[in-house]
């Protein structure tokens, strides 16, 4: 890995370590905390075998510093409006007449814009046959519809398991009976912004050499 990938890498060492003092729940943030871990293990791995981009590898990385901020705030609490009323004099659930938690939309979001490189150029390494910019970000819109259907089932498996009050902890619906559904909804819609944003050539990187991801 090159320098500015293991500086990413220790920032979000470093804000792991922060989140872990006294967050709300301790057992809801070692849940999420867990999807951390695997997450940083397909990093490393995709990374060891087909070397992706520096730009891919720090959005991923600050995808998950996001997540990472949300587990220690259970997603429901995090205090956003606080800090944008003490930075900017401005209460922002207010302005958009929000009636609940926005930032776990936010992390969602988030999950389709950040990881949207890095899913290309697993894909492109992955599915060699499409060798097809078009076909290739097909593909990615189409795995983030789907990872984010599983981890919603994944949630819901989890928490039925847990009493009602756990659950909503984890969770984070907070009386949202479509909140599954806006949550990925707001994942493809991250996924289509990226596709908007970032252009063929940052998705692919100078340094990136697509070999085999097996």
């Amino acid at each position: 890995m090159n320098k500015n990938k293991w500086i990413a890498i220790c920032v979000l060492l470093l804000l792991i370590g922060i989140a872990s003092v006294n967050p709300l729940e301790m057992h809801s943030y070692l849940l999420h905390q867990l999807g951390t871990f695997v997450m940083l293990i397909g990093l490393f791995y995709a990374n060891a075998k087909i070397k992706i981009s520096t730009l891919a590898f720090n959005l991923y990385c600050a995808f998950l510093a996001v997540h990472v901020l949300a587990a220690h705030y259970l997603y429901s609490y995090v205090p956003y409006q606080l800090w944008t009323e003490t930075l900017f004099k401005v209460n922002i659930d207010e302005v958009f007449g929000w009636q609940r938690n926005m930032f776990d939309r936010l992390v969602h979001f988030s999950y389709g814009l950040l990881l949207f490189p890095f899913f290309y150029q697993v894909f492109e390494a992955w599915l060699k046959p499409l060798q097809h910019y078009k076909k290739t970000v097909l593909v990615c819109m189409m795995w983030v519809m789907a990872s984010s259907m599983l981890y919603e089932l994944l949630e819901w498996w989890i928490a039925i398991g847990m009493s009602a009050e756990e659950a909503e902890k984890y969770n984070g619906q907070q009386g949202d009976m479509w909140d599954a559904h806006k949550d990925m909804l707001f994942a493809v819609i991250g996924s289509i912004v990226a596709w908007l944003v970032f252009p063929q050539k940052m998705l692919k990187a100078k340094e990136y050499k697509c070999t085999s991801l097996v």
